[in-house]
């Protein structure tokens, strides 16, 4: 499913204009962006944590050339499953909580 397909899904779902839930799923990927760009996590309870990781430097291979090179530390995003969303993934569909 990609991003016009969930617009058009949740649209229909919750009766709602197609731009307004673009205009929110945008503000709500702009915000969790934001704020793990800044060093916060963004916990969602039941889907996940999105999270900045310190990824170490490390020597790798050019793959052309087989010649070590570099590669240097840096931050990476991460995400962290939550337990609903998990448990569902697994067919676990018994545990929602409602």
């Amino acid at each position: 499913m990609n991003k016009a397909e969930l617009v058009e899904v949740i649209s229909k779902d919750t009766s709602t204009t197609k731009k307004d839930v673009e205009l929110v799923i945008n503000k709500i990927m702009e915000t969790i962006i934001k704020h793990v760009a800044e060093g916060d996590k963004v916990t969602l309870v039941g889907f996940g944590t999105f999270e900045a990781r310190q990824r170490k430097a490390r020597t790798g291979r050019n793959p052309k050339t087989n010649q070590p090179l570099q590669i240097p530390a840096k931050r990476v995003p991460g995400f962290k499953v939550g337990k609903e969303f998990g448990d569902a993934v697994n067919g676990n569909h018994n545990n929602k909580k409602r």
